[in-house]
């Protein structure tokens, strides 16, 4: 039989409650639980028995898949979360122009960095949810974020597995604030294994123009989409990068929410 696509264990060191909590995670997502008995390598089984496992452990859960392997933390979000919370400017932020009760779209989860920045700009009293295609990013990324420790003044980012654009068109017009778009960069930079692991589960089909457009029908003031600054991948979705420091290498663009039809009398 080919190998299942993904699927749930243990990590070697279980007790009772790490295992019910790992039965858990496969109900939550659907996936099935492979009971692991004690100091059991997972090896053997990557590449035959499944293709990719969710280990849960007590730091969380970990995907791995025959290459290595990578988890949920908090990265550069946690900089910039203190950042902000110092009063400090951030660029998402400022270019999406998030405020206190504002809601956002995020359309690209991956692990969930800059959702995590919109859920504190728009703090317990706001709604960031945000879209992963990927089972298994969106997994990672969900039971990372049952785990942080967000704090009482950013709200709970809710995590939905769905593809961008079909979800998209099944919203009402104007139904958030604001829709943000990371897409994987097609030219990617020299990085750590983990996150070349995280790319071959990563969405990698480009932000099409039809999406843009469905995106500002749903967004009420902004879509916004972050870049590559050496790519001319916003300015083929006609979109003008913000100014920027000269040591980034992100470029951000936004485009107006399409104004609501008036309506005939």
């Amino acid at each position: 039989m080919p190998p299942v696509p993904l699927a749930v264990t243990t990590s070697t060191k279980v007790d009772a409650a790490q295992l019910q909590e790992a039965r858990a995670v496969a109900a939550r997502w659907g996936l099935p639980f492979l009971p692991r008995r004690a100091k059991e390598g997972i090896a053997p089984w990557l590449g035959t028995k499944v293709e990719a496992l969710l280990v849960v452990g007590g730091d969380g859960v970990t995907l791995w898949e025959p290459e290595g392997s990578f988890g949920f933390h908090a990265g550069m979000a946690h900089l910039r979360l203190m950042r902000l919370r110092a009063g400090e400017p951030d660029t998402f932020v400022r270019v999406a122009e998030l405020g206190a009760g504002d809601s956002v779209l995020d359309c690209t989860l991956g692990l969930a960095q800059d959702a995590l920045v919109a859920s504190l700009a728009v703090g317990p009293f706001g709604r960031v949810v945000g879209l992963e295609k990927s089972l298994a990013l969106c997994a990672v990324a969900g039971e990372g974020l049952r785990r942080y420790e967000r704090g009482a003044d950013a709200c709970a980012v809710e995590v939905v597995h769905a593809d961008a654009r079909e979800y998209l068109r099944t919203l009402p017009s104007a139904s958030f604030d604001v829709v943000f778009f990371d897409p994987m960069f097609a030219k990617p930079k020299k990085a750590q294994p983990a996150f070349e692991v995280l790319r071959r589960f990563a969405e990698h089909a480009p932000l099409t123009a039809e999406t843009l457009e469905e995106a500002r029908r749903v967004a009420r003031r902004w879509v916004v989409v972050k870049g590559a600054r050496y790519t001319d991948d916003l300015r083929k979705l006609g979109l003008t990068p913000e100014p920027l420091s000269r040591f980034s290498d992100v470029a951000w663009g936004r485009v107006a929410a399409h104004a609501p039809a008036k309506s005939s009398s």
